[in-house]
This record gives structure tokens, C-alpha cells and sequence, in this order.
């Protein structure tokens, strides 16, 4: 699969982004631009604010895509501070991810 190579990690998360940005944003110009009325109701509003639902539903796929694919952040131990709770759960959590992702 060297097409996706230089996509890197969570290919999942940015093929779900991209696909309710296709389908937001035909969604929105076929509400604006397309005249929908079915026995009198106009259903363009309808599309315009799914299309905008769809929209923002992909910013979280964006959003978890590019977190994936952050390489390379130091601990606060490297830093010199003691590290929290939380920093270590998700060193851990990373750590346990990246594993299993290079034993398949």
C-alpha cells in the first residue's frame, strides 16, 4: 500500500474526515443551490443544516487524525519535572498502540 505511506498513522480517522467532508459539503450546495420543494415544504434548510452537522462531526476525525500522528513529544522527566498521572497514562496508552500496530 505505497499509496498511503505518506499518510503515516490513523488512516481510518482521516478517511472518515474526508468522507463527511465530501458529504457536508454537497450537502450544504445542494441545499443552497438546488430548489427542493416536495408538496409545498422546501427541504433546502434541511440539507443546509445537515450538510454544516456533517461538516463539524469531521473536524473530530481531523482532529483524532492529526493527534495520531504526533511523533516525538518528550516526558516532563526528560524536561526535569516529575511527570502527572495522566502524562503517564497516555505514554502508556501510546506506547500499548504503537505495539500492537507493529505486531501486525
Amino acid at each position: 500500500m505505497a499509496l498511503c505511506d505518506g499518510l503515516s498513522h490513523c488512516k481510518l480517522a482521516l478517511a472518515f474526515a474526508v468522507l463527511m467532508d465530501l458529504l457536508g459539503v454537497a450537502a450544504l450546495l445542494v441545499g443552497v443551490f438546488a430548489p427542493l420543494e416536495i408538496r409545498g415544504r422546501d427541504f433546502g434548510d434541511l440539507l443546509v443544516y445537515t450538510g454544516a452537522l456533517f461538516v463539524l462531526s469531521s473536524l473530530a476525525g481531523w482532529v483524532l487524525w492529526y493527534s495520531g500522528n504526533i511523533d516525538g513529544l518528550t516526558s516532563k522527566k526528560e524536561l526535569g519535572h516529575i511527570g502527572s498521572a495522566v502524562d503517564r497514562l497516555a505514554r502508556n496508552l501510546s506506547r500499548k498502540i504503537l505495539t500492537y500496530r507493529s505486531q501486525r
